[in-house]
């Protein structure tokens, strides 16, 4: 048996994969498969509607905001949101709490000016900077929720006088969260979601059409809301996935009940590096993500033998990213906590046989 802790495209629940699996030879029985449907066929217009239904109820959307399922991931977001909420000359603020906002900051020289409120840069993102105030005179306010590769995470997010917009990428549907707190929420599917290819966007519909661009159709939030998410061919098997992952989700108990067992997780594998003789967390514990745990060992020359047992021990997905080194253990909505007993065991192993 595989534990995947890999960070993305990252676990899927068993049932929704058996499903999905069986819709790629025959969907619903109709004697085509998922692959092969038109986007514009009933079969499909359901599947689309039931997903914008299930993103509403387990996120408790109020009215006056829309849900779009858009391609290009959230880096495309990153273009797309000054493009559609940036007036020419205007200026967004930025909180800079990773590679990922980091990213989205340099996209908005092409249509204004970025004002970085705060950084976590000089501490290699290890914090999430709270001291710092958002410009009244700012188009929006930007933030990440959760930071993949250093594994921090915001939790509770900042009272502000303009709009917020997050990038929920890899902690959307992982927790409780107050939509109507938030001008636009985007995430792209494949951390905790679906499977790459598909991008949820959920925006609150006064903001749109203030910025005074004319903006390409394709780009346009607008355009999209009036096409509802077809206004070219939508990646269908990618919506018809998170559907089901979302339908897994209600089955569970929703947003609440997974968001407990979310942090069971969490618990139990942070216990266990501040514990263990061998390993250390690389955040400051106020700041610890519930979705990716970062740590390394205390002597760096046991990363490659622990990263050799976790594969004979069937845990994939471990190494931290390129940047940053060390171990990452993504505990996403999927992954059951069995899997994470079994890394603490392989630490517990490791530290006996390193004593």
């Amino acid at each position: 048996m595989k534990h995947n802790f890999g960070a993305g495209p990252g676990i899927l629940p068993h049932e929704v994969l058996k499903q999905a699996a069986a819709a790629v030879v025959d969907f619903n029985g109709i004697g085509l498969s998922i692959l092969e449907i038109s986007h514009r066929s009933p079969e499909f217009e359901a599947v689309l509607d039931e997903a914008v239904k299930l993103v509403k109820e387990l996120f408790s959307v109020p009215e006056g905001y829309s849900v779009l399922f858009l391609q290009g991931g959230a880096s495309t977001q990153f273009a797309m949101v000054p493009y559609n909420l940036l007036p020419e000359g205007g200026k967004a603020a930025y909180l800079e709490s990773g590679v990922w906002a980091n990213k989205a900051i340099k996209e908005v020289k092409y249509f204004g000016e970025a004002q970085v409120v705060a950084t976590a840069k000089e501490a290699n993102f290890t914090y999430i900077p709270k001291d710092f105030e958002i410009p009244a005179d700012a188009a929006y306010f930007h933030i990440t929720s959760n930071n993949t590769i250093y594994g921090t995470q915001l939790h509770k997010f900042f009272p502000s006088p303009v709009p917020v917009v997050c990038d929920m990428s890899s902690d959307i549907f992982s927790r409780k969260v107050n939509v109507a707190d938030f001008g636009l929420i985007y995430a792209g599917a494949q951390k905790n979601m679906g499977p790459a290819g598909v991008t949820l966007v959920i925006v609150k519909d006064e903001i749109l059409g203030k910025s005074g661009r004319k903006i390409p159709a394709m780009l346009n939030y607008q355009t999209q809301i009036e096409g509802g998410s077809m206004y070219n061919t939508p990646p269908v098997f990618a919506i018809y996935v998170s559907m089901l992952t979302l339908n897994w989700l209600k089955s569970k108990g929703g947003v609440e009940a997974i968001e407990k067992e979310n942090e069971a997780k969490a618990k139990v594998l942070y216990e266990e590096i501040d514990r263990n003789p061998l390993f250390k967390g690389v955040c400051v514990p106020e700041d610890r993500s519930i979705m990716n745990v970062c740590f390394v060992t205390e002597n760096p020359e046991l990363e490659k033998p622990f990263l050799k047992l976790c594969d004979e021990k069937g845990i994939i997905g471990i190494k931290g990213h390129r940047s940053a080194g060390g171990f990452r253990a993504s505990i996403y909505n999927a992954l059951p906590i069995t899997s994470v007993y079994v890394l603490i065991d392989t630490m517990r192993e490791f530290a006996e046989k390193n004593k």
